[in-house]
């Protein structure tokens, strides 16, 4: 119970701390870092070390987990030699690196020096994923970098163990070699049979409770039997979250999706956040140690400094040596590279992971305090620049209107087979299969209507919608908790009554139109293939009315969005606006490609296969 006062402290200052970081647009993790540093020399705060297996045990496995819960088996798949040539290679590389400057400059044996090359080589996966996706990197870069900090944690721990046996022990090239194929191997092993298993139990079980209770003791299920038999347990935790997540949409029910995403997003957030709160929260005992060592307190932060640098360096000269090699002639944008050789924030595991060197090991006040310099000096510098370089460089996430266009012809073949089987059910009243023929196609608009200018002059058929039926619902709801007070009422049957109302207006807010930034011309290479329609129809064509659709004029109608023939020039409103006069035209003219009228897009769609082009 003593605990629970600095527990309850540190969540208080994670969400304000957050909150003031979105508000002043500085990175979180480097806020908290400092408020952390400040924290440690307030009076009445603990000074006591980082519990190392409170990281590496009780953080690290659910931290792991939130992570590849989010990434892409298939992106991983399709990335995964860069991936491994990040994650092994440049571990082993900066292990090496930094290992032999601590050797030549520090009084200490090798193998002291490679234990802190692995301590500080691996960046975090939680830095990754926080600065990468804050400041919209793209996504193939933003796959890299995760797929590198989700594995080379497994890299750093094993090259950590072998050098901290090597300091007492002579440890031969093929012992570590086999080290590394028992850990990683091992690793794949048991996550991979354990995602058969967990998939499995959630076929069976349904209810959201139990599938979230599940899934918060999965991490541990794959990480202690790993460890046990001296297999990663990093890579079986990670293994097990990407297959889970791959398989959710087939095993698992939507409520069930839904509240473990849910839940896991408030844990996500929640550690993320404490283990740069409790990095800086370790500033003043391990200064006050190097202080009172024999160690020359200028000359440690001499040496912090320097191997802080070295971090920076050996992290370009392996990308610049290895790339050509591994890409065999793909052309990667040099800009990418050097984004990647400049994203590489360490985190809290490097610091447990200095917390686990013996205490007989030659100078450890000062690598402990090289591992505090480096987490806080790649945060503060790479985090605060990262953004800048990007932009001075033009690196920059997909436009968010290629995403909306992705969605909307997603939304519209998923919408298409679903209608399909509808049609192909006999036994349901018309008057049902129309109200669900209409829902289906509402779904399709919305996702079309993504693309509507959101500084046009009408408001779009959805928006409508939403605004006035979220009125409905405000209105919904106050009449129940007026009810709620009255004699009478069974309180059971009103708390079921506004979950349901709470559902609608969730689904709402997702299906809210996003307003789409208009940045540059819609060149996106969208799923679906090629027809002969789409390969003979032009580009582009002088239209019959440039303003407007002529029809909507006439009818005295507003037009949500236009497109134009690519046969005739005939320029008719979406499917989301009330007349539907290009789809009108196409079935009475038979011309079956069209073109977005909206300014900067250049999409087009062949009513005839119902694809993009």
């Amino acid at each position: 119970m003593e605990n629970l006062p600095y527990l309850i402290a540190v969540v208080v200052a994670v969400l304000v701390t957050a909150r003031l970081a979105r508000a002043i647009a500085l990175p979180a993790p480097l806020l908290l870092v400092a408020v952390g540093v400040i924290a440690s020399y307030v009076p009445f705060v603990p000074q006591e070390p980082l519990d190392a297996e409170l990281v590496l045990v009780g953080l690290l496995p659910p931290l792991l987990y939130a992570a590849a819960r989010q990434s892409s088996l298939i992106e991983l798949k399709n990335e995964r030699w860069k991936i491994a040539f990040l994650s092994v290679g440049m571990t082993l590389f900066t292990t090496i690196g930094i290992g032999l400057l601590a050797w030549w400059l520090l009084p200490i044996p090798l193998p002291a020096g490679l234990a802190l090359g692995a301590i500080v080589a691996p960046p975090d996966a939680v830095a990754a994923s926080a600065i990468g996706r804050r400041i919209g990197l793209p996504r193939r870069v933003v796959t890299w970098l995760e797929g590198e900090s989700l594995f080379n944690d497994a890299t750093a721990l094993v090259a950590l163990r072998t050098a901290i046996v090597a300091l007492s022990a002579t440890v031969s090239p093929g012992e570590v070699a086999l080290d590394f194929v028992i850990a990683a191997g091992g690793g794949i092993a048991i996550g991979v049979i354990l995602a058969i298993v967990i998939n499995r139990v959630l076929r069976v079980v349904r209810d959201p409770v139990s599938t979230t209770a599940i899934t918060l003791i999965t991490p541990y299920l794959a990480y202690l039997p790993a460890e046990a038999v001296e297999a990663s347990g990093v890579v079986a935790v990670v293994v097990t979250g990407v297959i889970v997540a791959h398989q959710a949409p087939r095993v698992q029910s939507a409520a069930a999706r839904t509240s473990t995403r849910v839940n896991w997003a408030t844990i996500q957030f929640l550690l993320e956040n404490a283990v740069f709160l409790l990095i800086g929260l370790q500033a003043r005992w391990i200064i006050d140690a190097v202080i009172v060592s024999p160690t020359s307190t200028v000359g440690a932060i001499e040496f912090a400094l320097i191997a802080l640098v070295a971090v920076f360096v050996l992290r370009p000269i392996w990308n610049l040596i290895g790339w050509p090699l591994l890409t065999r002639g793909e052309r990667i944008p040099m800009s990418y590279l050097v984004i990647t050789s400049w994203a590489g924030m360490r985190g809290v595991v490097t610091l447990a992971a200095a917390l686990t060197l013996p205490a007989d090991t030659p100078l450890r006040e000062v690598l402990i305090l090289t591992a505090m310099v480096v987490t806080a000096g790649t945060l503060g510098l790479q985090s605060l620049t990262l953004p800048a370089l990007a932009r001075r460089l033009g690196v920059r996430g997909p436009d968010p209107r290629e995403d909306a266009l992705q969605e909307a012809i997603l939304t519209q073949h998923a919408t298409d087979r679903g209608i399909a089987a509808l049609d192909a059910t006999d036994d349901i009243d018309d008057e049902i299969r129309q109200n669900l023929r209409n829902l289906a196609e509402r779904r399709s608009h919305i996702a079309w209507e993504q693309l509507a200018d959101p500084d046009g002059e009408y408001e779009t058929p959805s928006e409508a919608y939403r605004r006035v039926r979220m009125k409905m619902l405000d209105a919904e709801r106050e009449e129940l908790l007026r009810l709620r007070t009255t004699d009478g009422t069974d309180q059971e049957a009103v708390k079921n009554v506004l979950a349901g109302l709470d559902l609608e207006e969730t689904a709402l807010e997702v299906a809210q139109v996003r307003h789409a930034r208009r940045s540059r011309e819609l060149e996106t290479e969208p799923p679906g293939g090629d027809c002969a329609e789409l390969r003979a129809a032009p580009h582009t064509v002088a239209p019959d009315h440039p303003e407007t659709c002529p029809d909507c004029e006439r009818d005295g109608t507003n037009p949500v969005q236009l497109r134009i023939c690519l046969a005739c020039g005939h320029v008719g409103c979406c499917d989301s606006s009330v007349g539907r006069h290009a789809t009108r035209h196409f079935e009475e003219t038979g011309h079956p490609v069209m073109r977005s009228f909206e300014p900067g897009e250049s999409w087009r769609w062949c009513y005839r296969h119902r694809i993009t082009g």
